[in-house]
């Protein structure tokens, strides 16, 4: 438990008495790769952090084709936040991708823990601040980088997930056909 600490502690700073109670309100899975955790249509009920393996979030379309959002490995948080702060059915899906042993932290217990150490809404508030800032960066990458400079974003923000993820999850977070992304990769390793 001490990484999900440490987290926390990267932006605010707990007791011991206040870290003890943090954790007696979380509870800590291991999942198979390939479960699915949330379903689009469900209400987004739990936070999520990675101790180990990796966690992706993505939507599928009406033409049944995934765009993927997110990936979350070890130290990182996941959840719809839409769907987890409205309590309303989200339109995303969150999967283990790699065996992955996860911290859940309900909607209702993240509450109490508000009441009882304030400072972690600061701390929530802080991540939920980030979260938005990388998806607006996210969005303008899209709307202003070639599909060949979102990929060497891609590799720097996410460098231990090149050789685990598959390329057409790769393809789909950076908005390109997988066919595309294979002709644009081997260009680019030709080229270097």
């Amino acid at each position: 438990m001490a990484l999900i600490l440490d987290n926390i502690a990267k932006h605010v700073s707990l007791t011991p008495e206040e870290q003890s109670l943090f954790l007696s309100k979380t509870e800590t899975q291991t999942y198979k790769a390939k479960t699915i955790l949330l379903n689009a249509g469900d209400i987004c009920k739990h936070s999520y952090f990675v101790n180990s393996g990796i966690l992706r979030n993505f939507t599928i379309n009406d033409n049944i084709v995934e765009h993927v959002l997110g990936f979350s490995c070890q130290g990182w948080w996941m959840s719809d936040i839409y769907s987890l702060l409205t309590q309303k059915p989200g339109n995303l899906f969150i999967e283990v991708l790699e065996d992955a042993e996860v911290v859940l932290l309900s909607k209702e217990n993240q509450e109490l823990l508000y009441e009882e150490i304030p400072k972690l809404e600061r701390f929530f508030r802080i991540l939920t601040q980030n979260a938005l800032i990388a998806n607006q960066e996210r969005l303008m990458d899209n709307l202003s980088l070639s599909a060949e400079e979102r990929f060497e974003k891609f590799c720097t923000k996410y460098p231990t997930l090149i050789q685990k993820v598959p390329q057409k999850q790769i393809a789909s977070f950076i908005g390109v056909t997988p066919e595309f992304f294979s002709k644009m990769k081997a260009k680019l390793l030709k080229n270097k």
